[in-house]
């Protein structure tokens, strides 16, 4: 499995956060899309945004795949892998992609994105008193709750409910 996680380093890009960085991220690197579908033939990539995933079974294999699109973006797209950032690993260590750490028959929440979770809950609650409209809290708690039903966060959700439920 071959993985490239999105920049960060400050240099050059487009800011992260809003709509319109998702859109152009998408927009300019559908190139990349087609040139690794359609020419190198890769069966399983996926991307979001700026961070990729390739599955495969051989090695050598995917060290030519990293090289041919590390030379496709630098020629193409003026942009490089970030070399600490891809790296090959075996599916069974798990892929950090997305928030979640992805197992092949399963996958977790990852420890920092639970934490941020339970901290956002505590912060929804502390506001509880100064919110006016139940509906509105109970949307963002069940936004909260549907991203760790994602997941295999069954026991998570529980812990986190029945908290909730302590609080009233």
């Amino acid at each position: 499995m071959f993985q490239q996680k999105g920049g960060g380093d400050g240099k050059i890009g487009m800011p992260l956060g809003n709509l319109t960085s998702q859109f152009f991220a998408n927009l300019y690197l559908n190139s990349l899309d087609y040139f690794v579908k359609h020419k190198l033939r890769i069966k399983y990539y996926i991307r979001y945004v700026d961070d990729f995933i390739i599955l495969y079974n051989n090695k050598e294999a995917l060290e030519y795949y990293k090289e041919e699109i590390d030379n496709f973006l630098k020629n193409n797209l003026k942009i490089e892998l970030h070399n600490e950032k891809s790296k090959m690993m075996q599916l069974k260590q798990g892929i950090d992609f997305l928030g979640l750490k992805n197992f092949y028959s399963h996958r977790i929440l990852r420890k920092n994105k639970r934490k941020i979770l339970r901290n956002k809950i505590g912060a929804i609650m502390q506001e509880y008193e100064k919110i006016d409209n139940y509906e509105r809290l109970m949307q963002r708690i069940e936004a909260i709750l549907a991203h760790i039903e994602s997941c295999n966060g069954y026991y998570l959700r529980k812990k986190l409910i029945g908290s909730l439920i302590n609080q009233f």
